[in-house]
């Protein structure tokens, strides 16, 4: 029966993130997941690391200062995956007191000293950029910065250098029970296998109840708050790099992002009953277009979205009658039953998942050298020779193909090229951009086991691909990885 230092149940943010940091410590890691990376909550975000600008409405200065700090963390430590975003406020009428709006923005800068973005300004009438998308009106404009982000691949990184660092990642496995036996935890998995660990970290996500009340017969004294968030692709409602935060009559905020030649709109909260609920319905999609709609000259109808997903945030339950109003700080809480340790999850948000897992492991008094707050991610370490290397590339490579691979793998790009000069050498083309070099390449390094998993967490090529290209993907890959639910 194999042993570990810890079992953490959960292949979300907050799972891998705890993985990476662990592993890194010199602990064995088994990170076990009943799905694939990021396959929930992780990858149905707005994708961006930000600081939270309207959780200061609710005095959450902590959780803004801390997110902040974490956004120049993960610019530094992940600039192929992050980069930063330029966020344009309209001030409409009936909307927040323009007084209101900048002194938040001048707390935000505040509260942002010493990083390297820039600092929020108003907008005057030569910066008509910004304001010609807008529905003619009186609007006040201003300005700030955060970052945006490949939430999926986010994920997967740090996966991998868990991975690498020693931490056995196990897919498509589940936890099906887990039991104290003196000093340490019984777990039984699927496919039955039986491992033993002296730490079990309960980052479970919508599931964290679950996986107390039903896998580990235990309580605990935090409750979870399952609210969805809901998101819309739609065609392009303005040109230009930047996003609008557009605030909404009923006091909510909705973003419109720039998403390759399309805006993607989000987001709802939606108070749900269960994980599975986790499903964008016509009202949202309707209630997102009206929101677009308030501002935008280019209006969008519901017919004309091309995706929508929705995701189940875990949030803790603070008592707040509202969904949007609940905390997105979150809750460590250590089980203070005799025998090994339990610690569960809940909370958090992308943005901060670097530090959550440096307070678990803090918190589960596990030492070892503090790495994470420097150490690039896989792909990240990209200095003034990295377009350099690129250029070879693109003597051969479609422009947007070198863009592509580069935002997504870093100066990891070699190792998923290879030694091809030629597209020809990349092997089987499945549509969209994607050969087969880069399939094989998440196959042996990112877990990826199913098209899904290369189609829409991995790469976002599945917004590209024809049906019949998908299907041909998933005949290849089935060939090639025989029973996506093994364990790796």
């Amino acid at each position: 029966m194999d042993s570990f230092d810890l079992l953490i149940v959960g292949g979300g943010i907050n799972g891998t993130a705890i993985a990476r940091d662990a592993a890194g410590r010199g602990f064995s890691v088994l990170l076990v997941e009943k799905d694939d990376l990021a396959s929930h909550t992780s990858s149905a975000s707005s994708k961006l690391i930000h600081g939270g600008l309207r959780y200061l409405e609710q005095y959450e200065f902590k959780l803004v200062r801390e997110s902040l700090r974490e956004r120049q963390v993960m610019l530094a430590t992940a600039p192929h995956i992050v980069r930063p975003l330029e966020f344009v406020l309209p001030d409409p009428p009936g909307g927040r007191p323009w007084w209101m709006i900048r002194l938040g923005l001048l707390l935000y800068d505040f509260l942002s000293r010493g990083d390297e973005l820039p600092r929020s300004r108003g907008l005057g009438r030569k910066d008509n950029d910004y304001r010609a998308p807008l529905k003619p009106g009186r609007f006040r404009l201003g300005t700030y910065w955060d970052a945006w982000v490949d939430d999926a691949r986010l994920v997967a990184l740090n996966a991998v250098d868990a991975h690498e660092r020693g931490a056995e990642i196990a897919t498509r496995t589940e936890l099906l029970s887990a039991r104290r036996d003196g000093d340490l935890w019984v777990a039984q998995l699927s496919g039955g296998r039986e491992v033993r660990a002296s730490i079990l970290v309960n980052a479970a996500g919508p599931w964290v109840a679950e996986t107390l009340n039903q896998r580990l017969e235990t309580e605990a004294e935090s409750k979870v708050r399952l609210v969805k968030g809901s998101h819309i692709l739609v065609p392009r409602l303005y040109e230009g790099d930047h996003a609008y935060i557009l605030q909404q009559a009923d006091g909510r905020v909705v973003f419109a992002l720039p998403y390759g030649n399309r805006n993607l709109i989000g987001t709802t909260d939606i108070p749900v009953a269960a994980p599975e609920d986790a499903t964008c319905t016509p009202e949202e999609v309707a209630y997102l277009c009206a929101a677009a709609n308030a501002y935008f000259t280019r209006q969008v109808a519901p017919t004309e979205v091309s995706w929508s997903y929705a995701g189940i945030r875990a949030l803790y339950d603070d008592g707040e009658k509202e969904a949007k109003d609940v905390t997105r700080d979150y809750r460590l809480e250590l089980d203070d039953t005799p025998g090994p340790k339990l610690l569960s999850v809940f909370g958090g948000k992308i943005t901060t998942a670097r530090h959550l897992a440096r307070e678990v492991l803090d918190k589960l008094e596990v030492g070892g050298f503090r790495f994470t707050r420097t150490a690039p991610l896989p792909g990240g370490d990209i200095d003034v020779a990295f377009n350099a290397a690129l250029i070879p590339l693109a003597l051969w490579m479609p422009e947007e193909l070198v863009v592509r691979l580069a935002r997504a793998y870093g100066t990891r790009v070699p190792m998923v090229v290879g030694n091809a000069v030629h597209l020809r050498d990349m092997g089987r083309h499945f549509g969209a951009g994607l050969y087969e070099r880069e399939v094989r390449y998440l196959i042996d390094h990112e877990f990826a086991k199913t098209a899904e998993d290369v189609l829409w967490r991995r790469t976002k090529l599945g917004l590209h691909v024809t049906p019949e290209e998908a299907k041909d993907l998933a005949a290849w890959m089935a060939n090639r990885v025989p029973n996506p639910a093994s364990p790796r």
